[in-house]
Order: C-alpha cells, then sequence, then structure tokens
C-alpha cells in the first residue's frame, strides 16, 4: 500500500483456508494481493475464495483479480466494498474482469444473500 509515493507498511498478510467434507474454501480477511496466494491455490485446490476489493485498506479491483489468477478457485465472491464512501467500487466490474482474465464462476452476492 503506499501513500503520497512512499511505502506504508500495513502489516502481515492473513487469511483463512477452511475445509469441509465438499468443499474448501479460502477467506482473505482484510488483506492486499500477496505471492503466497499462488502456493496457498497450489496446496489447497479451492473452491470458494472471498476476497475484497474495496481497494482501500485492502486490495483493489485489480489487485484481486490478480489474487484471483493466483489462487484459481472455481468460484469468487468478492467482499469487503460499497459499505462507505471510501470503498464504494462496482462489483459488476470485478465480475467482468474474472470472466474475461480467469476461469473462475464470479458470484456477487446482496447483502443478507447466502451461497
Amino acid at each position: 500500500m503506499t501513500e503520497n509515493g512512499h511505502l506504508i507498511y500495513t502489516g502481515n498478510p492473513c487469511g483463512f483456508v477452511v475445509k469441509t467434507g465438499q468443499r474448501t474454501i479460502y477467506h482473505a480477511g482484510d488483506t492486499g494481493v500477496f505471492l503466497d496466494m499462488a502456493l496457498i491455490g497450489r496446496l489447497h485446490p479451492l473452491d470458494i475464495a472471498l476476497l475484497p476489493i474495496g481497494g482501500n485498506f485492502t486490495m483493489g479491483i485489480d489487485d484481486a483479480v490478480e489474487a484471483v489468477k493466483m489462487l484459481a478457485p472455481r468460484t469468487v465472491i468478492p467482499m469487503h466494498y460499497g459499505t462507505f464512501p471510501v470503498i464504494a467500487v462496482d462489483p459488476q466490474l470485478f465480475r467482468k474482469k474474472v470472466d474475461s482474465t480467469t476461469s473462475a464462476h464470479c458470484a456477487v452476492l446482496k447483502p443478507g444473500q447466502t451461497f
């Protein structure tokens, strides 16, 4: 993350791989894109990845698309956007970029909707 052209240390990335009897899910938490996402995707073939796209405090749309490429999930669900002005982004733009550059299905959910 940068501010006024200076690199800012924002801590270690943290996410969770959750394995159930039927699915493997990656929840990226509040983080940016990081190279070990490729390793996570290789070691734990993912059914679903939940990725932030808001762009402030977390990865934005373009970085999240790069994360999808590295993680290679079957489905990606965008999160952490649109709840206040500084993270107001269009999830449909994310969906279009995912659809055009990856083989993942992008499921944009409405508040309260389940998948």
